[in-house]
């Protein structure tokens, strides 16, 4: 009987629902092999040959296949339609056959489908094919660029820009877009401009709203009416006049349906209308796809299959009626700069059902379905009519005018089931309902009012927006866009808040350094020409090591040109680059750059330990002016100056608080020959500098605080404010390593915590840890793996709640409370984290008589047992 693989063990069940007894079906778990994360896995020197080794995590699934093949004798390889599964297929041929567990006489085939249907499954069994090639090389080309630029660029990183983390070579142009963002906005100055509009009523007393468009007889423009003495002289021109409704023209007008999804619009919608981030969104239409009720989500295509498209008109009329059907069906064709390997567009794989019909428990599902279901069926219905109507009123000297805007909606179409979010919002007036109103009637003044506004700057990218901005650049595929928005966030070049993106410091400066150093290889054309390489790779018109040669060629040749480069003269490079965004100039013509506190030093660009960057005076320590990282102006007021706030004395010793380069700080004594580093401690962050008193300051630096020794041991008790937060400390001294620390609720509980609560909460510190004492109680108990058995519980953490299994321990989704995760969402969990940590998990339990998702019918035999495991169906990230 021939074995079937697919990537995850969700799709496993599903596809051995529909090939019933006759086949084996086991799950890869993503991929079995991937470079080595050491230098040398891709050798330019050697014809770019590519070490590849098999992760310790997924040796047990390759040798669960290759038993299940020494008894079947045939393979069929079934992963996801796209470029990273024909990669997986052809991974999984490689490793069986070093294996020699395929040799010359197994039959080996790839078959792929587009939906989890039965249908669709049973198809393509009946079309088998060979592993395409091209596409593998496609892969190939990529993850060779993506090894090269990542081991060689990074290190010059690290050692040339201090803070720096690592560069990617589609990461580091995606955070170039965010970056120059954030410079449009620093640099935008706002401009006034004012607009006039008047309620007028109709000789039967029914108001209407216009705006004022003809002023002294000429058009107005937006900046025409420049301040509030214009703006008045605008109204009394209006008040002073009588005024007729000149003309009314009412026109027919339609609008169109948006197009069915595909991956960057559907993150697009999913952003907009639930918030969802792009690795949510496509967690969620991962887990659809496998449970059988959408087609594949990493996909370019906005096509629909013509069976979709009869299926989707039948449900409309079914559910609207037939006047909501068109005559003939709506074709939708892809215009992406760079269609992928083109697949059908993102649509239900059953077009009848609701998402009330599939009473999905998860919410994201839930949400993300409604969505596609809504769209696809919105794609395939009548246009929405409407009657716009256009009604321009004038004085009788013509030095007036104003335009008044309506719309009624005569049919409401696709409307009635979606309309499409907006990333920002737009004030129509098209939108409004007007009364009747016929030309040469009067046109009555109730009131008469200017409006003051202000030019706005572009807005911060969401991840929607930027999605959106990747695409339109031919930057990125489908299977890559969720893992560069994410992963430029985990590194801390960028954070996010309130939903829109925003550059970190460290962020700014490697965009800097690399706009500088290596600006072809942030280049938006050259890294959308790249892109057009890989397709070509995986159309077949060109040769993967031709491309990778003539990249290594100048990339090699750039990195060897920084091998000179000292940390000073690059920090001065880039205090010249950004010079006109840091120190701009000065309205006086003063020297931008002369330091605004002692006169004397030069302003610049300097790094801290941590990554970030402030700017600061080339005479410290005499002078300890610093301010933000960014134009002159963006620091807050604060009555802390660059010396210290003298709070007052203590014992003879002057008690200032400073803000320094970490964060604002109380100091004891000053800084002496013989006392360079004085008693310090950092003020927490709910506390105001500006605000703190003698008292308070005295407090802090008595830190840490002893409460006494343990009763049961005799060890001192401490406590203190850390980096995260307050603590106790149990050990002879704070600076003593190791000891068990227990966290405060409060920053005042430093101060006023006894023995006896010091005493119970390093108790239970200790047990929730598996120390001494009873284990930590769950929150919930959710049952056996039901895999590889052992207790699944949520349990409280210091971060929030997690799943546990084993030694791995899962967070949950900052949006998915513990009281909703179900056992199939904790063993996805399970399974990712396994899978990212990239540590060997412990070895699976065996409950006797227990059946996998990936294990044989009754009739197969014992060797397919050997699939079951918890990695995740996550592919390699393609940067």
């Amino acid at each position: 009987m021939p074995v079937v693989v697919v990537e995850s063990p969700a799709k496993a069940k599903t596809i051995n629902k529909y090939l019933g007894p006759g086949y084996t079906v086991l799950a890869s778990y993503g991929h079995v092999r991937d470079l080595p994360p050491k230098d040398g896995s891709v050798d330019p020197d050697n014809n770019f040959d590519m070490k590849w080794e098999i992760a310790s995590d997924s040796k047990k699934h390759v040798k669960a296949i290759a038993d299940a093949l020494a008894e079947d004798g045939e393979l069929i390889l079934a992963t996801d339609p796209d470029r990273e599964g024909e990669a997986i297929s052809w991974h999984l041929q490689e490793a069986l056959t070093k294996r020699r567990s395929i040799k010359k006489d197994t039959p080996v085939s790839r078959v792929t489908f587009n939906a989890i249907t039965k249908d669709a499954v049973q198809k393509a069994m009946a079309n088998p094919r060979q592993v395409d090639m091209p596409l593998v090389e496609a892969y190939l080309a990529r993850r060779a660029l993506d090894y090269l630029v990542g081991f060689n660029l990074s290190p010059v990183l690290w050692r040339k820009l201090p803070g720096a983390r690592s560069a990617g070579r589609v990461q580091s142009v995606t955070l170039r877009l965010i970056v120059e963002r954030e410079m449009e906005i620093e640099a935008f100055r706002a401009r006034e401009y004012w607009t006039v509009k008047a309620v007028l009523a109709t000789p039967r007393g029914q108001e209407y709203e216009a705006r004022l468009t003809v002023l002294a007889g000429k058009k107005l423009e937006r900046f025409d009416i420049e301040n509030e003495t214009q703006a008045e002289l605008a109204v009394q021109a209006i008040t002073s006049r009588d005024l007729t409704v000149k003309s009314v023209e009412a026109k027919p007008a339609s609008r169109n349906p948006a197009a069915p999804f595909m991956t960057s619009t559907l993150q697009q919608e999913a952003s907009r209308k639930f918030g969802m981030g792009a690795r949510q969104a496509m967690s969620a239409a991962q887990r659809l796809y496998e449970a059988g009720h959408i087609t594949y989500m990493r996909t370019d295509g906005i096509d629909m299959a013509p069976e979709a498209v009869t299926a989707a008109r039948d449900a409309i009329k079914d559910r609207f009626g037939a006047d909501y059907v068109p005559k003939s069906p709506r074709i939708y064709k892809n215009k992406a700069k760079n269609a992928q390997e083109a697949h059908e567009c993102i649509r239900p794989t059953d077009m009848a059902r609701d998402v009330e019909a599939l009473k999905l428990s998860d919410a994201d599902q839930r949400n993300l379905y409604d969505l596609i279901w809504k769209r696809t069926l919105a794609c395939q219905m009548e246009s929405a009519r409407m009657e716009r109507t256009t009604v321009d009123i004038a004085s009788q000297d013509g030095q007036i005018e104003l335009r008044a805007n309506g719309q009624v909606m005569l049919f409401d179409g696709f409307l009635r089931v979606y309309e499409e979010g907006r990333d920002d919002a737009v004030v129509e007036d098209d939108d409004k309902r007007l009364p009747q109103i016929s030309q040469g009637e009067k046109a009555d003044k109730r009131s008469v009012t200017p409006d003051q506004h202000f030019t706005q700057p572009p807005p911060r990218y969401t991840e929607a927006t930027l999605v959106k901005k990747m695409e339109e650049l031919g930057i990125g595929r489908p299977s890559t866009y969720a893992s560069i928005v994410t992963t430029i966030q985990d590194r801390g070049y960028v954070r996010k808040e309130k939903n829109r993106l925003i550059p970190e410091d460290k962020g700014r400066l490697v965009t800097a350094f690399l706009e500088n150093y290596f600006r072809r290889y942030v280049g938006y054309d050259f890294t959308a020409a790249l892109e057009d390489q890989l397709d070509h790779i995986s159309a077949g018109d060109e040769d993967y090591k031709e491309v990778l040669a003539r990249f290594w060629r100048d990339f090699s040749a750039a990195i060897a040109e920084t091998s000179e480069l000292r940390i000073t003269d690059v920090l001065e490079k880039i205090n010249e680059v950004l010079e006109p965004h840091l120190f701009p100039a000065t309205e006086d013509g003063s020297d931008p750059r002369l330091c605004p506190h002692c006169g004397k030093g030069r302003l610049s660009m300097r790094t801290a330990r941590a990554g970030g960057a402030f700017i600061g005076c080339s005479s410290y320590p005499e002078c300890r002016y610093t301010r933000p990282f960014g134009p002159p102006g963006m620091e807050e007021d604060s009555a802390i100056p660059p010396e210290g706030k003298l709070l007052g004395h203590d014992e003879g010793d002057a008690i200032r608080v400073f803000k320094g380069r970490f964060g604002p700080y109380v100091q004891r004594g000053e800084v002496t020959e013989d006392n360079k580093k004085p008693p310090r401690q950092s003020i927490p962050k709910d506390w105001a500098p500006e605000e703190l008193e003698l008292d308070r300051a005295l407090m802090l630096l008595s830190l840490p605080r002893p409460i006494g020794p343990h009763p049961e041991d005799g060890v001192m008790i401490w406590s203190n404010i850390g980096r995260y937060g307050p603590y106790l400390k149990h050990a002879e001294s704070t600076s003593e390593r190791g000891g068990t620390n227990a966290n405060l609720e409060s920053i005042d509980e430093v101060f006023t915590v006894g023995m006896n609560r010091a005493v119970q909460l390093l108790a239970e510190k200790k047990a929730s840890r598996g120390g001494r004492g009873r284990a930590a109680k769950p929150l919930r108990e959710l049952g056996e793996h039901p895999d590889a058995g052992g207790a699944v519980n949520i349990m409280d953490g210091k971060y929030g709640p997690y799943v546990k299994w084993e030694k791995i321990n899962a967070t949950l989704p900052k949006e998915t409370p513990p009281e909703d995760v179900s056992m199939e969402m904790a063993v996805e969990l399970i399974a990712e984290k396994a899978a990212k940590s990239g540590k060997k998990k412990p070895a699976a339990k065996k409950p006797a008589a227990k059946k996998t998702a990936a294990k044989k019918t009754a009739t197969k035999k014992p060797a397919a047992k050997k699939a079951a495991a918890k990695k995740t169906t996550t592919k390699a990230p393609e940067t």
